[in-house]
């Protein structure tokens, strides 16, 4: 068994309620070399807690959070743990990290869909 670190991704439409729902999970494997990130957006959720909500800019926000971990972008020449401590980092903005919690896994990527079907569908 092997070492990961996760954290969920949280979308926050309205930052001044404080209200979230879970939109992903981003998982980090040091000894595979592994960095991913897996998002669903419910729509519908979303919309209970704001119905103005900008899907269109929630999803290309979404997005953008698995070219980090793909060392697109900003985070080019960022090794894998870089780009994780990158964007687990405290934030206020719609999209942010939830605290970064550990596991075992002898397999991240079917890890990381477990925790997504878990956590976030």
């Amino acid at each position: 068994m092997t070492p990961y670190e996760y954290a969920i991704i949280q979308a926050v439409p309205r930052i001044e309620r404080g209200e979230l729902i879970n939109v992903g999970v981003l998982l980090y494997c040091q000894r595979h070399d592994f960095l991913s990130a897996r998002t669903h957006l419910a729509e519908d959720r979303l919309r209970a807690l704001d119905p103005a909500a900008d899907v269109p800019a929630i999803r290309t926000a979404l997005d953008s959070w698995a070219k980090t971990c793909a060392g697109g972008g900003a985070s080019e020449g960022m090794r894998l743990g870089e780009r994780f401590r990158w964007l687990v980092a405290p934030r206020s903005t719609i999209l942010r990290a939830g605290p970064v919690h550990m596991g075992l896994t002898t397999d991240p990527a079917a890890e990381l869909e477990r925790l997504v079907d878990l956590l976030v569908r």
